[in-house]
């Protein structure tokens, strides 16, 4: 079997990859890996996210045996605290008041996993966020209106989110939402998949 031949899976069921990988127009399907997403002790944002980026992707190798595997992870960094999907009102709150007049760092796992020769090359992506001074109100309207509280860092950049920021400064700009593109388009060459031949 050639490798340019070879499946692609996205380890995810995350609305926002998916319509990031579909950007590149290759053809994927998609499965949930289904792992222990807990930090380990001391465990630093960018190792994090490369071990669960990893593990995502490894967990599906079995029932996926020919096939590329995406796995990707993120989480948000706000003074010197990681922080993960906020899942309610309060605590996206308490996020965004966090964030506020401040740089905020995040860091996107990426890997890609051979299932048939089993092997990954898994990196990370750091992307800043310079918040603007928000006041109260504004947070609770943004959160009212766009209810992010499925996304790291309490909000969409693709979306309203945009209006909470000052900056953005990174290599690209998917690896905000979630998946970054440019970095995966480059491991997915080098197994023989081009989307543009």
């Amino acid at each position: 079997m050639q490798t340019s031949t070879k499946k692609i899976l996205l380890a995810s069921t995350s609305v926002y990859r998916k319509a990031l990988l579909a950007k590149a127009g290759l053809a994927f399907s998609c499965a949930s890996p289904d792992i222990d997403e807990t930090p380990s002790a001391g465990e630093k944002p960018d190792e994090l996210v490369k071990r669960l980026a990893r593990s995502k992707a490894s967990a599906l190798s079995a029932n996926y045996p020919e096939h590329l595997i995406i796995g990707s992870d993120q989480v948000c960094v706000i003074d010197g605290h990681i922080t993960g999907k906020p899942h309610t009102f309060e605590n996206a709150f308490r996020q965004l008041r966090a964030a506020s007049g401040k740089t905020v760092t995040f860091y996107t796992g990426l890997s890609l996993y051979d299932s048939q020769k089993q092997q990954a090359q898994t990196l990370c992506e750091t992307f800043d966020v310079v918040f603007r001074a928000l006041t109260n109100e504004e947070i609770s309207g943004y959160l009212h209106r766009e209810q992010p509280y499925d996304c790291a860092g309490s909000f969409k950049s693709e979306g309203l989110g945009i209006t909470l920021f000052d900056s953005l400064s990174g290599r690209d700009p998917n690896t905000l939402i979630g998946l970054p593109l440019i970095a995966l388009l480059g491991l997915l060459r080098a197994h023989g998949v081009n989307p543009l031949v």
